[in-house]
């Protein structure tokens, strides 16, 4: 599993460490990424319920056109995008969502929305539409814990294999992620029990504490935590 766009192995290598770095900190009681949240409690819990729900058609349809870049990151940077869209008809029938029953609209204000989508801060401090698997957790997630169990639906599990990092998108009880790459009949796209993940031979991709490659549970700075 990889991710479509690599940063040269220096700017990777030395954006891995702070994210550990950061990461470590946390682990040993430092204080958490300061953050404060965009979107009130309720707000939050409708965003999430439209992030999965996009999720899902995606799983249940196959992409749609309009996700272009699909990898791990791809997958993530599509899903916030559209779920922060106003949700009418038109944008019903190009996802093929015309008839899917889907979640009340969330309310928010056309500023809010136009400051949140595909505006995904850099390493740099400047903004993009565009942010690998790194700098999206890096720059733009809060760590919650390295226990599954603290997950909510639409956080990310982050794995870093040393020379790839991974994102996961907690979905509940299942968890959905793109493989990093696309081959004739097989678009990429993958869903899977909680029980299963973590029963998997090849250890590395266990969402479990005990997992050095599991950098743990992380959630959008932009979300309350309830």
């Amino acid at each position: 599993m990889s991710t479509s766009r690599q940063a040269s192995p220096a700017a990777t290598d030395a954006m891995r460490r702070r994210v550990l770095a950061g990461l470590c900190a946390c682990l040993v009681g430092g204080p958490a990424r300061a953050a404060m949240a965009n979107l009130d409690p309720a707000q939050s819990r409708l965003f999430r319920l439209w992030m999965l729900s996009i999720v899902g058609s995606q799983l249940a349809q196959g992409p749609t056109p309009r996700w272009q870049h699909r990898d791990c990151a791809g997958l993530v940077r599509f899903s916030v995008a559209e779920a922060l869209r106003a949700h009418d008809a038109r944008w019903k029938h190009a996802m093929g969502l015309t008839h899917v029953p889907l979640p009340p609209e969330s309310g928010l204000p056309p500023g809010i929305r136009e400051q949140l989508r595909n505006r995904w801060r850099l390493a740099d401090g400047t903004t993009s539409s565009y942010v690998g698997a790194l700098e999206l957790v890096q720059e733009n997630t809060r760590f919650v814990a390295r226990e599954w169990q603290a997950a909510l639906p639409a956080d990310l599990l982050f794995f870093d294999q040393g020379d790839e990092q991974h994102l996961m998108i907690w979905m509940g009880r299942r968890i959905a992620y793109h493989t990093g790459s696309v081959q004739p009949g097989d678009n990429g796209l993958r869903t899977v029990e909680l029980k299963d993940l973590l029963a998997w031979t090849d250890t590395r991709w266990q969402p479990d504490q005990s997992n050095p490659n599991f950098g743990g549970i992380y959630r959008f700075s932009f979300l309350s935590d309830s």
